[in-house]
């Protein structure tokens, strides 16, 4: 039902995966200051507790519904109906939805989004892949945080890409710093891709 809902109104919907402390939050944060001026952005948050991540989208300027999953360690597809009926979300938009952070049970459940991204950072190791290759094995997209920092921690990016790419050769990467800004644009320019082709897909859904 999530995903006619978003072929219907020509959304592109990414699911944003990773383990805690990777960097997601600041990494929407960033693609909404870059966005928002040309795109309905909308995001639905996924924590344990707390809103202080809804507080942070909302302040960069986007609407945001928090989901409190209590015990839960991950998003499921009726949360996110139910947090749509909240959000309004309006045609040709582009929603984000940064999972609880964890690179187990997230993996294990489609939301009905287009695209699973998936979040790591270089201080996290280069064998993430290989621990929980499912959650690498469902991503369209591999986003290696934090490269400001390669230079003070033994991460090796090819290593991390060769073990991801044996568990899936379709993956695929950039390699950013969201503090700095290195990289972003490549980010931008993926999402900006992925919803134009979203946009023509509704068309055809729609019958245009």
């Amino acid at each position: 039902m999530n995903r006619r809902f978003f072929e219907g109104r020509k959304v592109l919907c990414l699911n944003m995966v990773s383990s805690p402390g990777s960097g997601k939050t600041t990494i929407l944060e960033k693609t909404i200051n870059h966005l928002i001026a040309s795109k309905k952005l909308y995001v639905i948050e996924g924590d344990q507790q707390t809103r202080l991540d809804a507080n942070r989208i909302e302040k960069a300027g986007a609407p945001a519904i928090q989901i409190n999953t209590g015990t839960g360690c991950h998003l499921d597809a009726e949360m996110i109906e139910s947090a749509l009926k909240k959000l309004y979300v309006e045609t040709n938009a582009i929603l984000f939805i940064e999972n609880v952070g964890n690179l187990v049970c997230p993996a294990m459940f489609d939301l009905g989004e287009n695209k699973r991204v998936v979040v790591i950072s270089v201080t996290e190791g280069e064998d993430k892949p290989l621990k929980y290759p499912y959650m690498f094995q469902s991503s369209h997209l591999c986003i290696i945080n934090k490269s400001d920092l390669l230079p003070y921690v033994d991460f090796r990016t090819e290593e991390a890409i060769k073990h991801a790419r044996v568990i899936n050769p379709d993956l695929e990467f950039i390699s950013v710093s969201a503090r700095t800004g290195e990289g972003m644009n490549k980010w931008y320019e993926w999402i900006l891709n992925q919803a134009d082709i979203q946009f023509r897909q509704g068309m055809i859904f729609q019958g245009g």
